[in-house]
């Protein structure tokens, strides 16, 4: 694990998206693993400033992201879809871009078609995370057990209480998500973990210091042999 302290989100963005770059320069038809939330989006707008100014290209890379709400149409304004083509995918050019549907009949069936597409096109070459103040990773929440495929879940009060500002009340929130599972993020090749922030703080500490264990779903990734973690001041006081 190499970890990096910077000093601010922008600069963690910078950081991030210089990564990206480099993976696309080295190979071009890159699957590159996505998140959303506030933290990436420093990221996202480094990397279409970098696009306008034609310093990278995604024309020949795809894309797969971490998860969406259940229930929610991708067409309404909190979906992970709109957030994705608002944020990056209407400003750069991916070859396809990807997220698992939220609304399928059959949500375990939807899982195993989404992991079954990642294997089909190759895997994930660079996995980007962020981390929820109680160390979920995806919607991987705390729970007994590391669940590996990708799989629909209830979400903890705590990711509610984190997302529901972005709605117009906690009803209108989502309270089931679909992610993928410990296993398709650990079958990347290379992660790289953003996070910024006071609340995030307690979590890094958990994932550098603390054991393996499915309460800090964060903590399986030291054990992990290619993963950086790009933290801004305030995430790493506690390291």
């Amino acid at each position: 694990m190499q970890i990096h302290v910077l000093k601010n989100a922008e600069k963690c963005g910078q950081a991030c998206a210089a990564l990206v770059i480099a993976q696309l320069l080295n190979k071009p038809d890159a699957i590159l693993g996505l998140p959303t939330g506030s933290t990436p989006i420093p990221t996202y707008q480094t990397l279409i400033e970098a696009y306008k100014q034609g310093l990278v290209d995604f024309s020949h890379a795809s894309s797969f992201n971490l998860d969406e709400y259940v229930g929610l149409e991708k067409t309404h304004p909190c979906s992970y879809y709109s957030f994705m083509h608002e944020q990056l995918f209407d400003h750069v050019n991916f070859k396809s871009s990807h997220l698992p549907n939220g609304n399928a009949a059959n949500l375990a069936e939807e899982g195993a078609n989404y992991d079954a597409a990642i294997a089909k096109a190759g895997g994930i070459d660079l996995q980007i995370l962020g981390v929820g103040v109680n160390g979920h990773i995806g919607f991987n929440e705390p729970d007994s057990c590391f669940t590996y495929a990708c799989h629909p879940l209830a979400l903890t009060q705590s990711t509610i209480d984190a997302n529901k500002g972005y709605f117009s009340s906690e009803a209108e929130m989502p309270k089931k998500a679909i992610t993928l599972g410990i296993g398709g993020i650990m079958n990347a090749k290379q992660i790289v973990l953003v996070a910024t922030g006071k609340s995030k703080a307690e979590a890094i500490q958990a994932a550098v210091h603390g054991d393996i264990t499915p309460q800090w779903p964060i903590s399986i990734l030291r054990s992990h042999p290619n993963v950086i973690f790009l933290l801004d001041e305030a995430a790493a006081a506690l390291l």
